[in-house]
């Protein structure tokens, strides 16, 4: 039994940073996935996959990690899913994250890839909280 609430996030749980960077118009994050998180033991026994939900909430505690606040999503503009992110066939992808602020909000354009695929694009606007 659950008795006091307690956040979960998937940092370093899930993946683990390996590098970060600034870039002109956002930052630049390599990150490992851990293939032996449980949720590839239901998602799928035998052949993991990450997903999009998860995808989604990486590219979040990213976000929250390098503003060091808390955001809320208000909007989702676009958002693709092109191929399927294995962690035993894929472990490690670059997430490519670019933002701006207009009027309270962050917009930010990201896309998680390797050296030849890419597995998400994602337009979307958040909230500081």
């Amino acid at each position: 039994m659950i008795t006091k609430a307690v956040k979960l996030t998937l940092l370093n749980n899930l993946f683990v940073v390996l590098k970060n960077q600034d870039s002109e118009t956002g930052f630049i994050t390599a990150i490992e996935l851990n293939a032996s998180h449980a949720v590839y033991a239901g998602h799928f026994p035998g052949h993991p996959v990450t997903p999009g939900v998860i995808q989604m909430q990486i590219l979040h505690e990213l976000l929250e990690k390098h503003f060091e606040r808390s955001l809320q999503l208000i909007t989702m503009a676009r958002c693709k899913f092109l191929k399927i992110l294995n962690p035993l066939e894929t472990p490690q992808i670059v997430l490519h994250i670019e933002f701006h602020q207009i009027d309270g909000l962050l917009n930010i354009k990201a896309r998680g890839e390797n050296d030849k695929d890419i597995f998400f694009k994602i337009e979307s606007s958040f909230r500081f909280k």
